[in-house]
């Protein structure tokens, strides 16, 4: 309870005013979901896909996402929650100051200077695209339209909660309609809040072969301190605190099929567990957590000839342990 009281203190209120959302349920989940709106969207910044952001997700008595953060503005370039994903910019590198580059899930976007790319900068966006959704009682369809003079695309991203299941499923599918080939990576930063338990101790997650990773490599931080990388699992050896985080960048380990793209994430202390799988491997899997939030980040890589289009599906399976 103290640590629940504490984890609390740490946020500030989210925004008062309304701001367009809906929810799902399918009897056994209840969910309430952020809808894109260039004007009055709650998030607004320049690093996540605009769709599919979720502010609470319930089952049997346990919540999975919430609020992670202390400070919001609705540019902020983190201030979102839930299974969100980021998209590598197209050809960030080869833009020339003063032009344009695009984030799929976002739009076309302005250069303003020679600086690599920083995803907690904000870039003006010039072209946000156009949204559309279409809502059911347990699911919403995203579609983002984006014309541009290099690349174009309609993306299509499905929340939905399966009939008499436990399980959530975002379905995506990319259409190349430009006449460049569009190549790039995605990853889904699965922000988990768990009961709102602080990341310490009794939090665990596995997966189906042994993590390899460079304990001297640039950005690893807190391993050993905080938390411990060990055979197929990570788990943590003291509670992280207000303004501590652990970080490994590159994780390896896992084979070239998708059967390796297998996650359980489990709260021993409250009983809460969840596995998530894809129909695509790993390209790249990187860790990341807070004292709120603990984030298996899983990248899959994207390429998709002129007129083609590509599809993956991720799904989120929630379960209860025996405590």
């Amino acid at each position: 309870m103290i640590k629940n009281i504490l984890y609390f203190l740490t946020l500030l209120a989210m925004p008062s005013t309304k701001i367009p959302q809906t929810e799902i349920t399918n009897g056994l989940i209840h969910a309430t979901i952020y809808l894109p709106d260039a004007k009055n969207s709650y998030y607004q910044g320049v690093r996540f896909d605009w769709s599919g952001n979720m502010s609470s997700l319930e089952y049997s008595g346990h919540t999975y996402f919430g609020q992670w953060f202390s400070k919001y503005s609705p540019r902020i370039h983190d201030v979102i929650m839930g299974p969100v994903e980021d998209f590598t910019p197209l050809d960030y590198s080869e833009t020339k100051k003063g032009e344009s580059f695009i984030k799929i899930g976002v739009g076309v976007l302005y250069k303003q200077d020679e600086k690599p790319y920083d995803f907690s900068r904000y870039y003006e966006i010039l072209n946000p695209g156009k949204w559309s959704v279409k809502k059911n009682p347990d699911k919403v369809l995203f579609v983002h339209d984006l014309q541009d003079k290099i690349y174009s695309y309609h993306y299509e991203k499905t929340v939905q909660l399966i009939k008499d299941k436990p399980e959530l499923v975002l379905t995506h599918s990319l259409k190349n309609t430009g006449n460049h080939v569009i190549e790039t990576s995605v990853y889904d930063h699965n922000f988990f809040v768990i009961d709102k338990y602080p990341i310490g101790p009794g939090l665990v997650v596995r997966f189906p072969f042994n993590l390899k990773y460079d304990k001297n490599g640039p950005e690893v931080v807190g391993w050993g301190e905080m938390g411990e990388i060990k055979d197929n699992q990570i788990s943590f050896l003291r509670t992280i605190g207000n303004g501590e985080f652990v970080e490994c960048p590159v994780i390896e380990g896992y084979g070239p099929t998708s059967k390796d793209y297998e996650i359980r994430i489990e709260n021993r202390i409250t009983g809460a567990g969840v596995r998530i799988t894809c129909d695509q491997p790993f390209f790249k899997l990187a860790f990341w957590a807070c004292h709120t939030t603990l984030c298996p980040e899983p990248y899959i890589k994207i390429k998709v000839e002129s007129g083609k289009e590509i599809t993956w599906t991720i799904r989120y399976e929630f379960y209860t342990l025996n405590k």
